[in-house]
Formats: C-alpha cells, structure tokens, sequence
C-alpha cells in the first residue's frame, strides 16, 4: 500500500464480501492511502459490543481515523477525498456534483438490492457456501437491475465515466457492484 498521507492511522472495519467495503477500498487506493484492516462479519449472530459503540446499526464498513468514528460508505467516501491529497473525486460543478449524489443514491435505494442480494448471492454466493438457490428471486433481480441500469445510462454523460469526464466517486460507488451482478452464471 502506498504511504498514508495522514499522521494519524486509518482502521477500516469491514466484511471481505462487502460491496460497501471495496467501494471505500476503491477510494482509499485512489487516494494513495495505507490502512489497517479489521474484519466485521454483519451477519454474524453476536456482533461485538466494542463494534456496535461504533456503529450502532452493526453494518460495514467503519472508519477509525485517529478516534473520529464514521460509518456509512457515501459519508466515509466523501470525508477521505475532502480529508486526504489525491486526485479530487468529486466534480467542484454544482451541477456534475449533484449528478454524483443522484447516481450514488440510485445505486444504493435502487440497485445493491436487485443486482447484489438477489442476482450475485443467489447465482454465487449461496452455491458457494452450500446454500439453496431461489430462481424466483434471481428473476426478479434480473428485471428490476434491467430498470435500474437503464436509469443510470439515461443520466450519464457519453465519456469514458459517470459524471464530469474523471473517475467520480459515483464511478467507484458503482464498479463492484456491477463486477459482482455481471460475475454470475444462471443456474
């Protein structure tokens, strides 16, 4: 990992299947940030009272920088490009940056469902860990994410990214969402 370009160390809590973890895995990378790891199961039956202190819902991820606790990924995405040197990944247009939210909150009220819960768990993740298949949720994911995507390609500008022709942190929210929907084979 490339140098912290912080004095204070950065703990990032999280679950290794987490789309929401490798989204600010994504940003840290993109900032040039090294951070310590810390691995959260959210589906665990007890999660740990020290964790829960710091998010209180027991999802992931979780920052630790120096003591500020932060948890939900579009918060902890935003504080380490506002906080850390870096590329800037957020458009400064009031307009573009206002196309990044919507598309962030499109993919999270609209899309991790569809395409992560019920196509990418059902067709890989349950095989997986021995688990049955529900083909009626498959189905159903498969034509919500169709609207969904859809959605997302109308508001879109025709470059090689999301919004204001650079990687975004619209574009970091969505590519492991997208690389898990588009990793599955139906059974």
């Amino acid at each position: 990992m490339p140098a912290q370009t912080s004095s204070a160390p950065v703990t990032l809590h999280g679950y290794r299947y987490s789309v929401y973890l490798r989204i600010v895995r994504i940003v840290l990378a993109e900032k040039g940030m090294a951070y310590d790891d810390v691995e959260i199961d959210p589906f665990a039956e007890e999660i740990s009272q020290a964790y829960l202190a710091m998010n209180p819902f027991g999802r992931v991820p979780t920052l630790d920088h120096n003591g500020f606790i932060l948890y939900e990924t579009a918060a902890i995405a935003r504080y380490i490009d506002d906080r850390f040197d870096g590329p800037p990944l957020q458009p400064v247009e009031p307009h573009m940056r206002a196309r990044m939210v919507q598309i962030i909150s499109i993919i999270d009220s609209y899309g991790y469902w569809p395409m992560v819960r019920q196509v990418f768990s059902q067709c890989v993740f349950h095989p997986h860990v021995g688990e049955s298949v529900d083909q009626a949720e498959i189905k159903h994911g498969l034509e919500t994410s169709s609207r969904v995507l859809a959605a997302l390609e109308a508001l879109v500008e025709p470059e090689e990214f999301l919004v204001g022709g650079h990687p975004s942190l619209a574009d970091w929210h969505l590519a492991p969402m997208i690389d898990y929907f588009t990793s599955f084979n139906l059974p």
